[in-house]
């Protein structure tokens, strides 16, 4: 089957969700964050972030609350 398809739809509305450690944040963005030790980022297709967020289950449910899928990078 040769049908064409335009790849970049396919991109459409999906979030990455990875996990942060607070170590890797900036002093600024560590002294905010207290006690958690880990951290999800939630980013667009562009890689631009979007939030960060306290856990994984939050930002799964942010990304659904805004109409998008999420996606869980390894």
């Amino acid at each position: 089957m040769n049908t064409k398809f335009d790849l970049e739809k396919l991109g459409q509305g999906i979030v990455y969700v990875k996990p942060i450690l607070a170590t890797d944040l900036p002093e600024e963005m560590r002294e905010r964050v207290g006690d958690l030790e880990e951290l999800f980022s939630v980013h667009n297709a562009d890689g631009e972030q979007l939030a960060l967020v306290a856990d994984r289950k939050l930002a799964f449910h942010l990304a659904r609350e805004n109409n998008m899928q999420p996606v869980t990078v390894h």
